[in-house]
């Protein structure tokens, strides 16, 4: 019998994390982080260092430990919400072109922040929203593990094997290599460790981004 070797692979999937990735929201974070430290009489600049490497309920342990968390962080959801509205943010530079160029249902954004953020900030920067969005209230835990992108995978249909993550954050690249996804990352001086390949920009990646998706390794 002779094979058949003109039959394609397997589609291909991106998922990309947010923050960092495809929104400039540095400035904001810490702006957020900022009010949150003066709300609470802490100083500013120790709140942002410890924030930058934890999740907002570990922050709260460290750097507020004799304060309700969850009052914590209903004030930090209350100042991120503000800056939702009223913010000075934007997309990083071929973003909208690549989200565009990318295969309608092969693509996907994991955050560890929540939808309606997302799409607000979406809708003020133009860019487009996928049918798959995994958020902080989709699942039990987030980034680093490997929970987010493996969800996003399941609701697309595809297989981890078959996608790829494109990250700009240490938590979010473990999350994705525990996944057994390929990754990819952006908008760092130097690689995140364990990143497959590494692009100093998401402008400087997208065409590589738009040739894994359009079609089999």
């Amino acid at each position: 019998m002779i094979s058949d070797t003109t039959r394609p692979g397997p589609a291909k999937f991106v998922l990309f994390d947010v923050d960092g990735t495809l929104i400039d929201a540095v400035a904001n974070q810490r702006r957020v982080w900022a009010a949150w430290a003066v709300r609470h009489g802490l100083d500013p600049d120790a709140v942002h260092r410890v924030a930058l490497r934890t999740r907002p309920l570990e922050t709260f342990a460290e750097v507020a430990p004799g304060r309700d968390p969850q009052a914590c962080l209903a004030a930090l959801h209350e100042l991120e919400d503000e800056d939702v509205r009223c913010g000075v943010y934007g997309a990083f530079p071929g973003a909208s072109e690549l989200l565009t160029g990318l295969p309608p249902g092969r693509w996907a954004l994991v955050t560890s922040n929540y939808e309606h953020r997302v799409r607000g900030r979406f809708a003020r920067t133009g860019l487009p929203v996928p049918g798959v969005l995994v958020d902080a209230g989709a699942v039990a835990e987030g980034k680093p593990s490997p929970v987010p992108y493996l969800l996003a995978a399941e609701r697309l249909g595809a297989r981890p094997q078959d996608c790829l993550v494109v990250e700009d954050a240490p938590s979010g690249v473990e999350s994705g290599l525990r996944a057994g996804m390929t990754v990819w990352g952006v908008n760092t001086p130097a690689p995140v460790d364990g990143v497959h390949r590494h692009f100093a920009s998401l402008h400087e990646a997208a065409p590589a981004i738009l040739a894994f998706a359009a079609g089999p390794a």
